[in-house]
């Protein structure tokens, strides 16, 4: 009796393992079927990925005019060329406004000391003169300290340099806000996102490896 309760569960249980082996048979194939769908879905999405980079996407908000300005290829010249004519112009077309009084503040300090530098030059210059042809009625000649006639000529010279400084300065000032117009706008154009990085990727597979390099704008 205990035999042939012996046999009875050895056959039971050696049905049970041919029947797990042959569902296990029957499911390899899908599970191999669905890796390898897995696997194709995963690549596709890395090509898609690698093909479509951040560097292309808008990370900012910016208003219809700007974006119009942005797309413009001609964006950086008309900056320029607006101000050329008027300065400080080029800077409000493009948006930056804020640099407008600067600028003027730059070139009307410049203009300001030129007319007075100029304006003392003249006043030594009249001076002199007036000296060379008998006059000595001059307000030089009623400070504490009056001024010789060698001396006028050294006060002349001391402010005509640095009239001619102020006017190299205004006139540097006009280029600058010009060169600040264009380049201000090749940036409004160019993608200086903060949002910098290498990442490199390691791809480890026994069809493909290589190393793929992203740069992240």
């Amino acid at each position: 009796m205990k035999l042939k309760t012996l046999l009875l569960f050895c056959f039971i249980a050696s049905s049970f393992s041919v029947f797990a082996q042959e569902k296990q048979d029957e499911e390899a194939p899908k599970t191999e079927k669905t890796r390898k769908v897995k696997k194709a879905k995963k690549a596709k999405e890395e090509e898609n990925t690698f093909a479509i980079p951040d560097s292309v996407g808008v990370q900012k908000n910016y208003s219809t005019r700007i974006q119009r300005l942005i797309a413009d290829p001609l964006t950086p010249s008309k900056a320029a060329f607006y101000s050329a004519i008027v300065p400080g112009l080029g800077q409000a077309f493009i948006g930056k406004g804020w640099k407008v009084p600067i600028v003027y503040a730059a070139i009307g300090a410049s203009l300001y000391y030129y007319d007075v530098n100029n304006k003392e030059m003249n006043k030594y210059r009249t001076a002199y003169k007036r000296r060379l042809n008998g006059f000595f009625d001059d307000e030089f000649l009623e400070t504490d300290i009056p001024i010789t006639t060698e001396q006028l000529l050294l006060g002349m010279d001391f402010h005509k340099n640095y009239r001619d400084i102020a006017i190299i300065l205004a006139a540097a000032a006009y280029m600058l806000n010009i060169l600040d117009a264009n380049v201000s706008a090749h940036l409004l154009q160019f993608n200086v996102n903060d949002d910098l990085s290498v990442t490199p990727n390691f791809i480890f597979d026994t069809e493909q490896t290589g190393i793929r390099v992203a740069l992240k704008f």
